[in-house]
């Protein structure tokens, strides 16, 4: 009989929140949307959670900016790069918990 596939880790699931929370941060302050994301933004970010499933590291993912892989093929790239370098340093206000959780995720060693 076949396992059932287990979910994403903690960690995978951490940077999914995070993920979507900069993405929603960035498109409510930048494009000026309530609620629901404008469609460029929505798109970013099924492109973003679509190569997060598919990381090589998973678990033991580092993030993004210190990672040898680059998974973001240009445009995304550099859509991916802008909407990081906006929501960041915002992250700690609106989402601190998460925030604390990628700055400590960003000192762990690239596998």
């Amino acid at each position: 009989m076949a396992r059932p596939m287990a979910g994403p880790g903690p960690r995978i699931r951490r940077e999914r929140l995070t993920l979507e929370a900069m993405i929603r941060l960035f498109c409510r302050k930048r494009h000026h949307t309530r609620g629901a994301l404008c469609e460029g933004c929505r798109a970013l970010q099924e492109y973003a959670l679509a190569r997060l499933e598919r990381c090589p590291f998973q678990e033991r993912k580092p993030t993004c900016a210190k990672c040898r892989v680059h998974c973001y093929r240009e445009p995304r790239r550099s859509q991916i790069r802008e909407v990081m370098r906006f929501s960041g340093p915002r992250m700690l206000l609106r989402h601190p918990i998460l925030a604390i959780g990628h700055l400590r995720d960003g000192r762990r060693p690239a596998p």
